[in-house]
């Protein structure tokens, strides 16, 4: 008798499995050429050549994902000038202090979630989710308190118009017939998740943390 516990064998993996908007979102940058790859020792940067670098995501907070990180560079992509692609790191200068196009990156990234109503699916991580929150639901009018964000009226207001304008720049070449796409099939991952919602129960003993995707 063939005896299937003692035999050796190693089974070949032939395939990755992937979290859905995970893959929906890699696709999505390849679509638009840009190539995602993991640098444990960096947050997040691009070289100028398609190359687009994301930390672990073991360094990520539980809210965090692959999907929320590839559309806030896509975001900044937008703000910055289709041209950008073409400068590291959008042509942020990294060590400069906070430049005014991240609060219009921002609001691009609202405006374009809201259309499928994912603000806080898609929402950003780090210190800068302090004043994505902050963004009323219009997203293209001024936060209360600006100065809060190391801003002011009159910069808030350049802000508020760079991202309306970027907005409109999104329908457009090369992002227009992608980011949709991308944005309705993550929309529709969340629908097809609805139902099993109220019975959702974490694997994770202690953690009392709802689902994002009830949000």
């Amino acid at each position: 008798m063939y005896d299937v516990w003692n035999t050796p064998y190693e089974r070949p993996i032939r395939s990755r499995y992937l979290d859905p908007v995970e893959l929906v979102w890699l696709a999505t940058a390849r679509r638009l050429g840009l190539t995602v790859r993991r640098n444990p020792a960096i947050f997040s940067a691009t070289d100028g050549q398609g190359l687009l670098e994301l930390g672990p995501l073991s360094t990520l907070d539980a809210d965090d994902s692959t999907a929320q990180m590839i559309f806030h560079e896509i975001c900044h992509w937008i703000v910055n000038g289709v041209d950008a692609k073409d400068h590291r790191d959008w042509g942020f200068a990294l060590d400069a202090e906070l430049d005014w196009r991240e609060h219009a990156c921002l609001r691009v990234q609202a405006a374009l979630a809201d259309v499928r109503g994912l603000r806080h699916v898609l929402a950003p991580t780090s210190q800068f989710r302090e004043y994505f929150d902050a963004i009323p639901a219009d997203p293209f009018e001024p936060v209360p308190s600006p100065e809060r964000f190391g801003s002011g009226d009159e910069r808030e207001a350049r802000v508020c118009a760079r991202a309306r304008e970027a907005f409109g720049e999104a329908h457009g070449e090369p992002w227009g017939g992608v980011l949709p796409a991308a944005i309705q099939a993550t929309a529709q991952v969340r629908k097809a998740l609805a139902p099993f919602l109220p019975d959702y129960a974490t694997d994770i003993e202690g953690d009392l943390l709802p689902s994002l995707w009830s949000r």
